[in-house]
């Protein structure tokens, strides 16, 4: 009878570890979210969290590609930016290492014009 310690026990590293959105993550972007639902520019939304990256998608239709996608990137922290707003067309609109200042290009979205007429 073999007796194995804990410390004899190689742990596998099978299990990939997976990229997600945390609590203080999620509570600017989904106030964003209700502003600009309120506002009827956004519909619906759809969060992923992948192998490397978590993606908030945004969407103006249910059946539409995304608008808008908020991307958590924790691996280009140091070398770009950890956050990425990237738009309907791939193109990279807003990176940033602080979420609530990049979460700022969509304020601008909020405001319109008024007419006096």
């Amino acid at each position: 009878m073999n007796i194995h310690y804990v410390s004899d026990i190689k742990i596998s590293k099978s299990v990939p570890h997976i990229v997600s959105f945390h609590r203080t993550e999620l509570t600017p972007i989904l106030s964003i979210y209700g502003k600009m639902v309120a506002a009827g520019e956004w519909r619906d939304y759809g969060i992923s969290a992948l192998k490397d990256v978590a993606v908030f998608s945004v969407f103006r239709r249910t059946s539409e590609n995304p608008i808008y996608r908020i991307e958590k990137r924790p691996q280009l922290s140091r070398k770009q930016s950890q956050y990425l707003i990237v738009g309907i067309d791939n193109q990279i609109l807003k990176r940033g290492n602080d979420l609530s200042l990049l979460l700022r290009y969509f304020n601008k979205k909020l405001i319109r014009s008024v007419s006096l007429a």
